[in-house]
């Protein structure tokens, strides 16, 4: 018998022995740096002929040499998945679970090496890595007890002279296109809720994080998932992303990024290819702008505490960072003063190094488009708090603070998807709400105030899907904040929440009369 869903607990890193195990770890995999990896096709290795490496963001040293698939691979790797859906859907789901519940546990033992892929591959640091890899563990965990549930029947209204019965079938074929930032954890959540609910995927991972996905597919073998369920090819998304988005044999796609690309992801979903039988389901978890409202009644130290942690942690590449903090006019000052002396303690260099809590930006180009609204933001506020960019050995940006900034703002309505803060002065409560709403977005958000009828009221009109009060607004824990937002943000899909695997399943009724 399965115990209960509990979140994976944290290692801790102020134990000799947790420090030691990483620094080997870190070591281990930056030998390694020459290996190639193959796709996995059917269970088959596979190679091509155009090859792409990932980058270490802090010094931009090479960590392994992937495949660059073409449409031929992603046509067989779609071929194969169907192939494995013949049998792998009738596969009874305590069958299916037990198999995630083993690469969970394997998982586990390979926990320093996971860590050490995040610090290495997307800059991570090494509480925030470890945050990743123990929400993977949650995901494989909730989603398998969530799959056996899923599986009885369904409590329907009786009716004389028949037999009523509704069960829940998993849907085909989908694509898995997981982002970079939250590397272990989103990329095996989608993967796990599709397949452990008896679809088979092809996972495309992002070109910034594929060493991460090929530890988790290594996992996956050896916790014996049959050969087809989840294929795996690596490359670029703009030539095999859309193919497989517009194949008429996909059946659904799970997509977490960009505002951009998930609206082109829905666009080229909704169109009828030939040979198509059926409508595709879109599952697609996109950006945001999220604020923190700091109250004239607050604790002022604690909401500092949140505020940092919320905008700078993993060098804002959060869609759930905050990106604008709304202060009420009485505290203003105050609170930005007690903010920059805090944000200046952010020691930021090369993650490696345990000391440093704010590493690099994922790339080049991110690099550019952050230094970019820099100095758009020295055009629309008061530089308070950093402004600076090196990328001479690796891609870092100073945690950065503006100050003064109008509502309507190009810093305050674009997701800048940097370690970059636009500040807004709010004149009473019911403007600091009026600012928070005034995004095209509606992914997370924080209040931080005594007063409990503001918190009664932010509840009712702060309209966000993941909201906090009196703490971080990033953080959102497997069945304990089930995760996703309103507006632009997404289609609130809630990942890790128990209604997530529906999105995964459709019903089938069956009356039997006698």
């Amino acid at each position: 018998m399965l115990t209960p869903f509990a979140n994976e607990q944290y290692l801790d890193f102020s134990k000799p022995e947790n420090i030691e195990r990483m620094k080997q770890a870190i070591s281990r995999l930056k030998e390694q740096g020459d290996r190639e990896y193959e796709l996995i096709i059917g269970g088959k290795r596979v190679k091509t002929k155009e090859k792409f490496q990932s980058f270490n963001p802090s010094d931009k040293s090479p960590l392994g040499t992937f495949q660059q698939a073409t449409v031929k691979e992603a046509e067989a790797a779609l071929k194969a998945a169907w192939e494995a859906f013949e049998s792998w859907r009738f596969v009874p789901a305590i069958e299916r679970a037990s198999i995630f519940l083993r690469a969970a546990r394997i998982m586990r033992q390979r926990r320093f090496e996971f860590d050490a892929a995040m610090v290495l591959e997307v800059g991570k640091n090494w509480i925030e890595a470890d945050a990743d890899f123990a929400e993977a563990v949650d995901f494989l965990e909730f989603y398998s007890r969530e799959a056996i549930r899923y599986d009885q029947p369904c409590g329907v209204t009786p009716y004389p002279g028949e037999i009523q019965e509704v069960r829940y079938i998993p849907l085909g074929v989908g694509v898995i296109i997981p982002p970079w930032n939250f590397p272990c954890a989103i990329m095996a959540g989608m993967t796990t809720a599709a397949a452990v609910s008896g679809n088979t995927v092809v996972l495309k991972p992002s070109s910034d994080a594929p060493l991460i996905a090929s530890l988790f597919m290594e996992c996956l073998e050896e916790a014996g998932l049959p050969e087809g369920v989840v294929n795996f090819i690596t490359g670029p998304g703009g030539t095999v992303g859309n193919y497989l988005v517009e194949h008429p044999k996909t059946r659904f796609i799970s997509f977490t990024g960009s505002k951009d690309v998930g609206l082109g992801i829905i666009e080229r979903a909704g169109k009828i290819s030939p040979g198509q039988i059926w409508i595709k389901r879109v599952v697609a978890e996109m950006g945001g702008k999220d604020c923190i409202i700091v109250d004239s009644e607050a604790d002022l130290q604690s909401a500092v505490e949140g505020v940092t942690v919320s905008a700078y942690g993993f060098q804002g590449q959060k869609c759930s960072a905050c990106s604008r903090l709304v202060l009420d006019a009485k505290i203003y000052d105050e609170f930005l003063e007690m903010l920059v002396a805090r944000v200046k303690k952010i020691k930021v260099g090369p993650v490696e190094e345990q000391e440093n809590w704010m590493g690099p930006v994922i790339n080049e180009r991110a690099f550019k488009s952050i230094m970019g609204y820099i100095q758009a933001g020295k055009k629309e506020g008061r530089l308070v708090c950093g402004g600076r960019g090196d990328d001479r050995q690796g891609y870092f940006i100073q945690p950065t603070i503006f100050a003064d900034v109008k509502r309507n703002a190009r810093i305050a309505q674009e997701e800048i998807f940097g370690p970059v803060l636009a500040v807004i002065k709010a004149r009473n409560f019911t403007d600091a709400l009026e600012i928070a709403n005034g995004t095209e977005y509606g992914l997370t958000g924080a209040l931080y105030t005594r007063n409990r009828e503001k918190i009664m009221r932010a509840k009712r009109e702060f309209h966000v899907g993941n909201l906090y009060f009196n703490r971080k607004c990033t953080g959102a824990l497997v069945d304990v904040q089930p995760f996703g937002g309103f507006n632009m943000s997404g289609t609130d899909s809630k990942a890790g929440g128990r209604d997530y695997l529906l999105l995964f399943l459709q019903a089938k009724s069956m009356t039997e009369r006698f």
